[in-house]
């Protein structure tokens, strides 16, 4: 097996991340690292004993394949720059900052043939594989998803819909088979001129009904999808790994000579969830899409219709259009900014 050159570009957190995983992948050799920040790039690089690049096109010239971690506002910038010099691309989410760079990335990558993944990661989350194999049996009426996070520990270079919703937006869409016919937003700017909190109802083509909370003003993480379906409640907690199935009740009547007495009867089914991690599974998937040419599980048509969609309900948002935006909020005062 040949070995796959990779590099990572952006090496904050998440893209020392993408380092540390793409060193322990078999057949994968990571050949470099870039960063605008040249000392962060060499502590990096110095850490898992490869190079620090000094351009994006050196970088460009020495690998197969990268991995795209910088803030939002460079993604389309630096995808573009890879895909034209043939280097297969995974960009974090959000794919862009805007519908219309998500839509210059895909077009570039169609003209030159190269492949994009988007990293919307919960896809390669155990719990959401082990999901969609129960769905396949029931039928959802409703979903309800939350993903809730503190203030402190969330990305600030972006507003909660593309930070924290643009996640489930795809999950939604993903489990559905396509997009919403109607959308009824409201949200909350908390702490920033950003939205920091935001409700979403979802209406589908084929009458399934979404609501979505996503909160970067939360004291506590949460990753929550519920399902409701004419055979099933299910629970999925994304965060700590675990599925629950109530199956249907049945009220039982009982009087054996004495009072009549009631109870419900049903069925709780716990699953078992695979060890995995998300990012590994991530990435081992875009290498070997990279190595055969399929087409990756997020591709980048993927990443441009959730754009699309958060980007129709942000204009819902923020010009008014919604019931919640056209509220006036009170002053927050300073000292009670994180």
């Amino acid at each position: 097996m040949k070995t796959l050159r990779v590099g990572v570009v952006g090496v904050g957190s998440m893209g020392e991340r993408h380092c540390r995983v793409y060193q322990s992948l078999r057949g994968v050799h990571l050949a470099g690292v870039y960063d605008a920040c040249w000392e962060r790039a060499h502590e990096v690089a110095a850490r898992y004993e490869t190079v620090a690049f000094p351009t994006l096109e050196a970088l460009a010239a020495e690998v197969d394949a990268a991995s795209i971690a910088t803030p939002t506002q460079t993604h389309a910038e630096v995808a573009i720059a890879l895909i034209e010099r043939g280097v297969a691309v995974l960009i974090e989410k959000p794919m862009a900052a805007s519908a219309l760079e998500a839509m210059a990335i895909c077009e570039a990558a169609r003209r030159h043939g190269v492949l994009v993944q988007v990293g919307h990661i919960e896809r390669f989350n155990p719990v959401y594989t082990e999901l969609k194999v129960l769905l396949e049996t029931v039928h959802p009426i409703g979903m309800v998803f939350r993903r809730l996070s503190p203030y402190a520990v969330s990305n600030q270079d972006a507003d909660v819909i593309l930070d924290l919703m643009v996640h489930d937006l795809d999950l939604a869409m993903d489990l559905v088979g396509g997009p919403p016919s109607r959308l009824y937003p409201i949200g909350r700017q908390i702490f920033s001129d950003a939205m920091d909190y935001a409700v979403l109802a979802m209406e589908f083509p084929g009458g399934e009904i979404a609501t979505l909370f996503a909160s970067r003003v939360t004291e506590q993480k949460v990753r929550f999808i519920e399902i409701t379906a004419a055979e099933a409640y299910i629970e999925a907690d994304l965060l700590n790994k675990g599925i629950t199935v109530y199956r249907y009740t049945i009220p039982v009547y009982t009087n054996d000579n004495q009072p009549v007495k009631y109870r419900q009867e049903g069925w709780m089914e716990r699953i078992g969830i695979p060890m995995a991690e998300p990012l590994a599974l991530e990435l081992q998937h875009f290498v070997d899409c990279v190595r055969t040419g399929r087409r990756p599980l997020v591709s980048e048509q993927d990443g441009l219709r959730t754009m699309q969609l958060a980007e129709r309900i942000r204009l819902l948002l923020y010009h008014g259009l919604s019931p919640m935006s056209r509220l006036s909020r009170p002053p927050v005062p300073a000292e009670a900014r994180p």
